[in-house]
């Protein structure tokens, strides 16, 4: 009796049934390898397409028309002066008495604020760093300041610095200060240090606690072998933390210079006329922001303010940049 074997499959039957499977895996790898690229390369510019369309829109167009405006005669009282100014805006920035005033107010209250400011700030926050009990409250104590709304503030410090009801004057009684009250509006010097003073008390947590952040990435056994070879905390803070935590001091610094030479809430409220936007009567706190703020909307002359601007813009750029490598050089920062 004869058996007969069933035939083999043929060769081509079982690739083509795999073909048909690993095409179907293909296609599907080649859709999930197009959404990781898509994923990978064009996600990252989509999420950050919001902030760039936002700047140029209420930043980088505001800043081009306003360089346009200042090359022109744009003042809204005579509208029948010639279009184009060119660059007589600003050569008559050169001879302005107003403009190199506003710029001498505008660096003395810079230096008797961001200076003060930053090294307080690194004070308390190398304090901060320590053990301390109930350290959540001192953390929190030190922000309110900042958080603090800047014109109620400010307008408490304006009372604070009175000439006859102030509690400066009083506080300074046991040391002289009671038998002639100081005016802190009358002179330059005296209203530098109530303006910077305001300051100070607004920022000096806001950085603190900056640095306290970048100081808890310091490892305590650094700390430890520097005690251990004699180091003390003062030259602890400025032989290991300030080098240590030098790209946050580099921000603290331009971030200061840029508010401290764009300086404008405190020294307009402190005024007791502040409407008129003089900064003083004889203009002996009147900041650059102020005088920008007067010729341009008080005195109605858009195209000599846009200059100002600029001018200011520029100012800002160069003592940022200056700034910026003095503190990598004192903080250690030589390559």
């Amino acid at each position: 009796m004869s058996t007969t074997r069933a035939a083999p499959p043929s060769p081509r039957s079982a690739p083509e049934r795999g073909t048909g499977g690993s095409g179907a895996d293909e296609r599907r790898l080649t859709w999930r390898n197009r959404l990781y690229r898509f994923d990978m390369r064009y996600m990252p510019y989509l999420m950050i397409a919001p902030f760039f369309l936002l700047f140029a829109v209420f930043g980088l167009f505001p800043l081009l028309f306003n360089g346009v405006v200042s090359l022109r005669n744009y003042e809204l009282d005579d509208p029948t002066l010639p279009y184009w100014a060119g660059f007589d805006n600003f050569a008559r920035l050169a001879g302005d008495e107003d403009f190199w005033n506003a710029l001498y107010n505008t660096f003395g209250i810079f230096l008797l604020s961001s200076l003060p400011q930053l090294l307080l700030a690194l004070v308390i926050a190398s304090l901060l760093n320590r053990r301390l009990r109930a350290q959540t409250w001192w953390r929190v104590g030190i922000l309110l300041p900042y958080v603090t709304p800047i014109v109620a503030s400010t307008m408490v410090f304006s009372v604070f610095f009175s000439r006859d009801f102030g509690m400066a004057n009083w506080l300074l009684g046991p040391f002289g200060g009671g038998d002639a009250p100081i005016d802190w509006r009358a002179d330059k010097l005296h209203s530098w240090i109530a303006v910077a003073t305001m300051v100070n008390w607004k920022w000096i947590g806001y950085n603190a606690l900056l640095y306290l952040a970048a100081m808890q990435s310091i490892p305590r056994d650094v700390y430890e072998a520097a005690a251990i070879d004699g180091a003390g905390p003062w030259k602890q803070l400025w032989r290991i933390t300030v080098p240590m935590i030098q790209p946050v001091v580099v921000f603290t610094v331009v971030l200061s210079t840029i508010g401290g030479l764009q300086l404008f809430t405190e020294p307009m409220l402190f005024d007791l006329n502040a409407q008129a936007a003089t900064g003083g009567p004889n203009g002996e706190w009147q900041t650059i922001a102020q005088l920008i703020y007067k010729v341009g909307w008080k005195d109605l002359n858009l195209g000599y303010a846009a200059a100002m601007s600029w001018a200011l813009f520029l100012i800002i750029l160069v003592v940022a940049g200056i700034n910026t490598w003095l503190t990598s050089r004192l903080s250690g920062g030589r390559k």
